[in-house]
């Protein structure tokens, strides 16, 4: 977990005596604070590379949705449990502060069934993410692999007026016509 503090010399100290307190109550295999820009730099480094990472150990989905803060402690015991029902690893990337999650679900590429299992766990992962009060999307959009699980967050109505805007706009359903909505739902707009 990496976390950063802004504000005077004074509120800086505070924030980090109190992360630091709140940390060491939770028995950190390692806690470190930095030095200096340069030792944030490499910090924020790993970090960035954690997708890169990942992509060495095994294939991956890479998942993009958002929950409520007070609820990270929740999923992350939920997603483990989902991991072990779909007996695939999920590699969980994040921004805690905002409720961003990215899970990783490692798969076989080659192996019959692998990636079916995968968009199955992810499918779920987003499901919980609406069920705790968050959405299917925080920056990567929906696109066309969340498109069916539009209906997990958007009742009928719902989906019907934003409908109704596309239509404004592109009356003819020229533009991504099978993006975002599911297909069932836009057939007759699209034809």
């Amino acid at each position: 977990m990496i976390i950063e503090v802004e504000g005077s010399e004074a509120e800086i100290e505070d924030q980090l005596s109190r992360i630091i307190a709140i940390a060491k109550r939770h028995n950190p295999v390692e806690l470190r604070e930095s030095g200096s820009e340069e030792e944030s730099a490499k910090i924020w480094l790993g970090r960035k590379s954690a997708f890169g990472a990942m992509g060495r150990i095994n294939d991956y989905m890479c998942l993009d949705g958002t929950i409520p803060v007070s609820e990270l402690p929740l999923v992350l015991r939920r997603i483990a449990e989902m991991s072990k029902e779909y007996g695939l690893d999920v590699g969980n990337v994040f921004h805690a502060g905002d409720g961003n999650m990215h899970p990783l679900i490692l798969f076989d590429a080659n192996k019959e069934g692998d990636l079916e299992k995968c968009e199955a766990l992810g499918a779920d992962i987003l499901r919980l993410c609406v069920e705790v009060g968050g959405c299917l999307t925080g920056e990567h959009g929906v696109g066309v692999e969340k498109r069916d699980l539009m209906g997990a967050q958007y009742t009928p109505e719902d989906l019907e007026v934003q409908l109704a805007v596309k239509d404004v706009f592109d009356p003819k359903w020229l533009l991504n016509p099978a993006k975002v909505f599911p297909l069932s739902v836009t057939e007759g707009r699209r034809a």
